[in-house]
């Protein structure tokens, strides 16, 4: 409905309030103890997530970090390291975000200095599906110190001696 000069655009104001309903209910719903296990801010796949939870089709493993204490992730029963990688990563984000505001963490760093293990066994394959490799429902998983092979992703020495070499030739 529109007038005049002055435009009133009814179906906005209408999307608007149904948006500030929605937030309210959700943010009554998670107020209830039942529902702890629910992000402040879930998104469709973490709602996706605890349903499969639920229903069986989806696990819950427990990450141990380096300074002993651990979270709690979800997971699908077919997801793969790289999920759990990814996982991993957005909940230590979030946790950072809201316990000391903006915190960068380099994950590139942290993927090369540091893997996952369970049962005493290094996780390297991001491809591995998390139950081909003996991860089930309340397994613990931690984070143990793992240095990358040479030439895993780098330059061996030779061919960098040859690229400088190559820098330094006097024509």
């Amino acid at each position: 409905m529109e007038s005049g000069g002055d435009s009133v655009v009814i179906g906005d104001y209408d999307v608007e309030m149904k948006r500030e309903k929605l937030k309210s209910i959700l943010s009554h719903l998670l107020a209830d103890p039942i529902l702890a296990d629910v992000p402040r801010n879930p998104t469709l796949l973490d709602v996706v997530t605890l349903v499969s939870l639920e229903k069986g089709s989806a696990m819950r493993l427990s990450v141990v970090k380096l300074d002993g204490s651990s979270l709690d992730v979800a997971v699908m029963n077919s997801a793969t390291l790289k999920d759990l990688k990814l996982l991993i990563k957005k909940k230590v984000n979030e946790m950072e975000q809201s316990n000391m505001g903006h915190r960068h963490i380099s994950w590139k760093h942290v993927w090369s200095n540091f893997c996952l293990s369970c049962n005493n066994e290094k996780l390297i394959d991001d491809d591995a599906v998390l139950q081909d490799v003996g991860i089930r429902n309340n397994s613990q998983v931690a984070f143990i110190p793992h240095v990358m092979k040479k030439g895993h992703g780098r330059h061996s020495k030779r061919k960098k001696h040859r690229l400088f070499r190559s820098l330094h030739k006097t024509s």
